[in-house]
């Protein structure tokens, strides 16, 4: 079956019109939604055409203007034309001077047909032509543009990508008007066949990324892509590596601003993800606010992000590590405090860590997965009750609770989901080496981690940029943002370096005092 399926795809169509439309039926058999549309046009010959198109995937009211063109203006058309030839190129005389859609482009190859009919696209096949009619009438039902979800923003655009391809990259456009803006399209997926497309700035972007982004994305041979998510794990550089060295966002705006400093945009239809490359791990703590506040409250507010996820990563291997191996390094009564807290406790403190970290990841999934109303109740009945209940029980002493609680709300601090995904595994390896080994084994998992960041590269990029390698340029925007005014190059990234000229910071106007006066 799937071999004279591939070779029906091979085939073109003939003059043959019941061949053409027995062999698209053929192919398409089985399908309640495909719709065989047949009529006929031209006083005197009668000439019969055939419409093929998906129901619930195109524009109706595209059609049926596009039939009326057919039977009341084809006829005027072709009425003073040669009985002999009127066949010779029909379809294009039609394109041209009949139909008054917007995307209109003539087809052979049956894959061709089969493809647009899949893809929302309407096929329009005369007898005695070997040629047939693409209209485009895709017009399923969207989501409209809404506030993105996991990345919002107290000050700065509301608007979010959705899961249509044009309506993200017209979001991206109204932000960049520059003919230097340039989107390329490709189609990944052998049945899916998901169009990808791949934004970047022609006056910014580094010499051979685009290059390297599209080789990556051509040698992807899966059967389907239904999320950008596939396309970041079959193109990332360090698959094996729990750091995550392709961003995804939901925020126009952030893509927009990557695009200006020389990333590239990979768009996938069917979702509101788009990925941005290359990525450098301090993106990941960087907020849309921090650009649309003022550069004092935007960097006050990203230093608290770099402070939390520091506590996220190390603060619970931190107190399991003093209270198993150096107590000596706890203030007296601190240790006294913390030691009555664990009398009726019959766990090792590392196991307790784990009991907790592992509710704390129970209690976030189910809310995660449930429905909201729910997934809330269930968030604050875990939170305090079961708390509380584990507390008074002995089975976790009231210092872990809070341990494990600020870890957590911390770990929500970071604006990027994927980011924090990533920090909560890295987690766990190095509270059990601190809890088995102490001192020594904190410091060798933690060594191990960042060698490994280290060692990270996203699109022949360092992931640890702009701090190792140092670039000195690049430090106005790395742990605190500078003001705009003082940032007059693009990153080392971009090809073209200057981003405004200099002298753009605000003056007092001179002689105001003078007027006044």
């Amino acid at each position: 079956m799937e071999n004279n399926l591939d070779q029906h795809l091979k085939k073109e169509l003939t003059a043959n019109y019941e061949e053409n439309k027995l062999l698209i039926q053929k192919i398409l058999t089985d399908n309640g939604d495909l719709i065989v549309r047949e009529f006929f046009f031209h006083q005197k010959k009668n000439i019969a055409i055939v419409c093929f198109y998906i129901d619930g995937l195109v524009n109706t009211n595209i059609i049926g203007s596009v039939i009326d063109s057919f039977i009341y203006q084809a006829p005027r058309l072709l009425r003073d034309m040669d009985i002999n030839t009127l066949y010779t190129n029909l379809p294009d005389k039609i394109n041209k001077h009949i139909l008054h859609a917007h995307s209109v482009k003539l087809i052979s190859k049956v894959a061709d047909v089969i493809d647009a009919i899949l893809s929302g696209d309407s096929v329009f096949i005369i007898e005695k032509c070997d040629q047939a009619i693409l209209v485009s009438t895709r017009g399923w039902a969207d989501r409209a543009v809404s506030e993105p979800q996991t990345e919002q923003v107290v000050i700065g655009p509301r608007d979010g990508f959705t899961e249509n391809l044009r309506t993200n990259t017209a979001l991206v456009r109204r932000r960049i008007k520059d003919p230097l803006l340039s989107i390329k399209s490709t189609v990944v997926g052998k049945s899916s066949k998901t169009t990808l497309n791949i934004a970047y700035h022609r006056g910014t972007v580094k010499k051979g990324l685009v290059e390297e982004v599209m080789k990556r994305l051509d040698n992807i041979d899966i059967d389907g892509i239904i999320d950008s998510g596939y396309i970041s794990e079959l193109i990332e550089d360090a698959p094996l590596s729990p750091f995550t060295t392709v961003q995804s966002t939901e925020r126009p705006d952030k893509v927009a601003a990557s695009i200006l400093e020389g990333r590239v945009a990979i768009f996938v239809d069917n979702s509101p993800f788009v990925l941005i490359v290359p990525t450098y791990f301090w993106q990941f703590l960087q907020a849309s606010d921090d650009y649309y506040s003022r550069y004092m409250a935007g960097s006050f507010f990203r230093l608290i992000r770099y402070f939390a996820f520091i506590i996220s990563l190390v603060l619970t291997s931190i107190y399991v590590m003093l209270v198993s191996f150096h107590q000596e390094m706890i203030p007296t009564a601190l240790a006294l405090t913390i030691a009555s807290g664990r009398e009726v406790v019959p766990f090792p403190v590392l196991i307790e860590a784990l009991i907790m970290e592992i509710s704390f990841e129970l209690m976030r999934e189910a809310g995660l997965r449930m429905p909201k109303p729910v997934g809330q109740a269930v968030s604050i009945v875990g939170s305090l009750v079961i708390g509380q209940a584990a507390v008074q029980a002995g089975l976790v002493s009231p210092f872990m609770v809070i341990i494990v609680a600020i870890t957590g709300i911390a770990s929500f601090v970071m604006p990027n989901y994927a980011a924090s995904f990533s920090i909560r595994l890295v987690r766990f390896p190095l509270l059990i080496a601190s809890g088995t080994l102490g001192l020594l084994g904190f410091t060798v998992v933690f060594s191990l981690i960042a060698i490994h960041a280290l060692s990270l590269r996203s699109f022949g990029e360092s992931y640890l940029a702009p701090a190792t390698p140092f670039q000195p340029s690049d430090q106005k925007d790395m742990i605190i943002r500078f003001p705009w005014w003082s940032m007059e190059r693009l990153p080392h990234l971009a090809k073209q370096r200057q981003r405004a000229s200099d002298s753009q910071k605000p003056k007092n106007p001179q002689g105001n005092n003078n007027n006044e006066g």
